[in-house]
Formats: C-alpha cells, structure tokens, sequence
C-alpha cells in the first residue's frame, strides 16, 4: 500500500511539474509572439472553413493540379529540410565523430517536429481527411505502391526519432531508469531511422515518376529519386547552419561555452560535407542533362528559369560552401546556407507545382489563404520548438533544472 502510494504521489508530481512548465516565460508580447499569434488565429479560421465547406473554399487545387502549395512546400520541400537529421545521427553514432555531437539533440528535436508539423500537414490538404489510413493499410493503393511505402516510411521514422529524443525528455522528468533503457535503445533506432529516412526521402521524388508527361522535360528525369536522397543531405545540413546560427542568439542562455566556442567549427565541418553533397548532385544533374539531350530546351522562360535554379541555387553556393570552409569565413557559409535552402524551395516547387503541367493555360496559383496556412504551420512548429528548448536539456547548459 505504502509503495502504491508513493507511485502515486511521484506521477502527481509529474503532472504537477508539467503543468507548471506550461506556463509561459519571459516577455509574451514580442514581435515574433504577437505576428505568429495573428497568424495562427487567421489560419484556424481558415482552416475551420476548410474543414467544414471543403478545400475549394479556401484553396485554388482543381483536378489538373491536385498538390498544391501545401504538399509543395510543407510536405516535400520541409521533408528535404529535415534531412539533417539522419545526417547528423548517420555521422555522430555511426561514423563516431564527437564534433558534431553537441548539436545532435537540437537536430533531431527539428527532425522530428518537421514531420510530426509537415507531416500532419497532409491532412489539411487531404479532400477526405479521414481517408489517411488508407496508404498505411494499403487500401486503394496496393501493397506495391510508392504511397504505401511512403506512408510507413514516414510513420516508423517518426517513431524512430521520437526514440532518439526521448532520453531527452526522460532526463526533464528525472526518470533516470527510463533514460538509461531509451539510451540502449538510441544505436538501434539510429540505424533503423537512417534506412528509413534515405528510402523515404528518395521515395518522395518516386512519387513523381507517374508524371512524366506532366513535368517539364527539364525537370523530369528517372533518377528523381536519387536526386530527392541527395539533395535531402545538403538541404539538411544547410538547415542546420541555419537553424544554429538563429538558435546560438536566440537561446544563447540555454548554449553552455563549449557549445557556443565549438560551433563554428562545426559549421566549418557541415560546410565541407554540403559542398561536397552539392557537388555530386550537381554532377548527376549534368549527367542527366546531357543524357536526355535537354539543350533543346534552353530557351525562352523555362529554360533561363532552369539555368538559375541550377547555377544560382546549386552551383554558386556549392562554391560559396567550399570557398567558406577553405577560407574559414562563417559569414560565405551563412550566405550558402540561405541559397541552398531558396534552391531547395525553387526545385521542390518547379517539380511540384511551378514545372508541374506547364503546358496547361489555366495554371495554379496558391491563395492568399494557403499561403496563411502554410505559416501558420510554421509558426506552430516554432512555438513547440521554442517550449521544448527553454525547458528540457536539448543543449549543454539550462537555465532552470530538470525536475527533481
């Protein structure tokens, strides 16, 4: 009776402490705070309507394009941007270099939130929302179907990164046990979350391989798939830059000095490994190029359009990255970082929607009222993000302990 007591007593006291960290800190009425609070409202409004007199209410989708700017941009551009997680744990725990380790957490926790944000996402865009069980059981869809893959990929690699960050959240709580168990754990889901994330992540870009005789030829190719899985590393890590560089300001109180005087050399390192992934994409893409024989196409506006995505977003700050890291200069690689993800955006949205039936007179343009959506998506994931960091051990120093 005394032990059943004390149970009691310590998941009350677990509750209690979390109802505690509810509440909010520091200023509230903060630039940020008050525009991404405008904008949530606008967008659950938006989306009530949506859910109650359906997507043409509110959004510009008809049958010839079907993905709009919510699957574009949410779903396949944020997927890329979350590359860097399976980056990271592929080269802190597989590799074992400890450089990195210190922004593995932070990664990670980005990682996971983009899917579980982005991810979700597709239920906004979904006609019968309800019907988004049907890719996981196969119903409609078939075992064999890319979609069928897809949806599990992207629900075991949720599962997955949860599993990597929850020694985090163990450590918050003071559940010492259980933190020692889900770190036994972290190796295995590493792994099994790396193969996840690269078939996923070239299974996106299989998606589109149906579309051949939608997609500009200059946009089309067979080895999508492998540029998606390629692009995804470069797009992760130049996330990452750029994630630090925001976080290392932001939430310097929560940054110990090791973490602050360490990150440069990371981002030094990160540079390397994106000018390096940058490359190889950049070679495939001329591979592809003169294979299919695509200078028929360099003309007109499609194919200037084409030739800035792939000098201006790919080649340009592939230099930049390579010419940082050589150099040591921390500002070229933050220029890099914000082209490489612009390039990411431009070529996920060309082969999505911009590129997408270009032939077609009646083209899709993205309401104001997706546009509203899709921020506030963002918005949201920032909020969470910006709970779990000030609250739980996510870098090496804290300015308020775990519970005890």
């Amino acid at each position: 009776m005394h032990d059943e007591n004390k149970k009691g007593r310590s998941f009350a006291d677990i509750i209690r402490f979390i109802l505690q960290e509810m509440k909010p800190r520091g200023k509230f009425l903060t630039p940020f705070n008050v525009i991404s609070i405008v904008v949530i409202i606008a967008g659950v409004i938006i989306l009530t309507v949506r859910f109650i007199y359906g997507l043409g209410s509110v959004s510009n989708l008809n049958q010839e394009y079907p993905w709009g700017l919510w699957k574009g941009f949410n779903v396949i551009t944020g997927v890329a941007f979350a590359g860097g997680a399976y980056v990271l744990t592929f080269v802190v725990y597989v590799m074992g270099v400890e450089k990195y380790h210190s922004i593995v957490r932070v990664t990670v926790l980005n990682g996971l939130l983009a899917y579980i944000f982005y991810a979700g996402a597709l239920i906004l865009d979904l006609g019968r929302p309800w019907n988004i069980i049907n890719p996981i059981i196969g119903n409609d869809f078939g075992y064999n179907s890319v979609l069928f893959l897809v949806a599990w990929h992207f629900m075991l690699y949720m599962i997955a990164e949860f599993i990597e960050f929850s020694p985090v959240a163990a450590e918050w709580l003071n559940l010492e046990k259980a933190k020692k168990v889900l770190q036994m754990l972290t190796l295995g889901a590493v792994i099994f979350g790396i193969t996840l994330s690269s078939l996923h992540q070239s299974g996106l870009g299989a998606l589109f391989l149906m579309a051949k005789s939608k997609i500009h030829p200059l946009w089309y190719t067979e080895f999508i798939p492998l540029l998606f899985l390629v692009s995804s590393i470069f797009a992760g890590i130049s996330m990452v830059i750029f994630e630090g560089t925001i976080s290392h300001r932001v939430f310097r109180e929560q940054i110990g000095p090791d973490g602050k005087s360490s990150f440069d050399q990371i981002v030094f390192g990160l540079a390397k490994g994106a000018a390096i992934a940058m490359f190889v994409y950049y070679f495939f893409k001329l591979l592809v190029f003169i294979h299919e024989h695509h200078w028929q196409h360099i003309h007109g506006f499609w194919g200037f359009w084409y030739l800035f995505e792939i000098i201006g977003l790919v080649l340009v700050p592939c230099f930049l990255f390579a010419y940082g890291a050589r150099h040591r200069i921390i500002g070229v690689i933050r220029i890099a970082a914000i082209l490489t993800l612009i390039g990411i955006i431009v070529n996920r949205l060309n082969i999505s929607m911009i590129a997408y039936n270009w032939n077609v007179v009646d083209r899709y343009y993205p309401s104001w009222m997706e546009y509203v959506v899709s921020f506030t998506v963002i918005f949201a994931e920032i909020w969470v993000f910006r709970w779990i960091v000030t609250r739980m051990p996510v870098y090496e120093k804290h300015t308020k302990p775990a519970m005890a």
